[in-house]
C-alpha cells in the first residue's frame, strides 16, 4: 500500500468526502455526539476534525473498528498513525486529511476539543443525519 493510500489520497476522496464517510461509519456504531469541525484555514496538517463519543471504552472501540475497518474495506485507505487504543478513553486516528478522535463522554467533558476550535466551521451531526449520508454514499 502506498503512502498516499494510507492517508486517503489513494481513494480519490476529498477530505470532505473522507470526513463523511468517517461520520456514517461512526454512527453505524451509535457514536453519540458527532462534530465535523472544518480546520483547514488554521491548521496546515489537516483539514477536517470528526470528533465523537462512545458511552463505555468498549464502544469506543467498536467506533474505531468501523471507521478502520470500513475504510480499509471500502476504500482501500488506512491511517497513518492511531493512538489511545489500548486505553480506549481517547482514541485518534490520522488520516491526514481528517483527524478522528473518539473520547468517552468523560474524557471528551474534560478536554472539550470543540471548543478549542470554537471560531471554525463546524457542523453537529445527529445520528438520523448520518444515517441517511451512509445510505446516500453507499458507504
Amino acid at each position: 500500500m502506498t503512502p498516499a493510500q494510507l492517508a486517503g489520497h489513494g481513494a480519490g476522496m476529498t477530505p470532505a468526502q473522507l470526513a463523511r464517510h468517517i461520520v456514517a461509519y461512526a454512527a453505524d456504531r451509535k457514536a453519540i455526539d458527532i462534530s465535523e469541525l472544518d480546520v483547514s484555514e488554521v491548521l496546515g496538517y489537516t483539514d477536517f476534525f470528526v470528533v465523537c463519543s462512545g458511552n463505555t471504552e468498549r464502544q469506543v472501540k467498536a467506533i474505531h473498528d468501523a471507521i478502520h475497518l470500513g475504510l480499509k474495506r471500502d476504500h482501500g485507505v488506512l491511517p497513518t498513525r492511531v493512538e489511545g487504543l489500548a486505553q480506549a478513553r481517547w482514541v485518534l486516528l490520522d488520516y491526514l486529511d481528517v483527524v478522528v478522535h473518539v473520547f468517552t463522554p468523560e474524557t471528551r467533558d474534560f478536554y472539550r476539543l470543540e471548543q478549542l476550535w470554537g471560531e471554525v466551521p463546524s457542523r453537529t451531526i445527529a445520528l438520523q443525519e448520518a444515517e441517511v449520508e451512509a445510505v446516500g454514499e453507499g458507504a
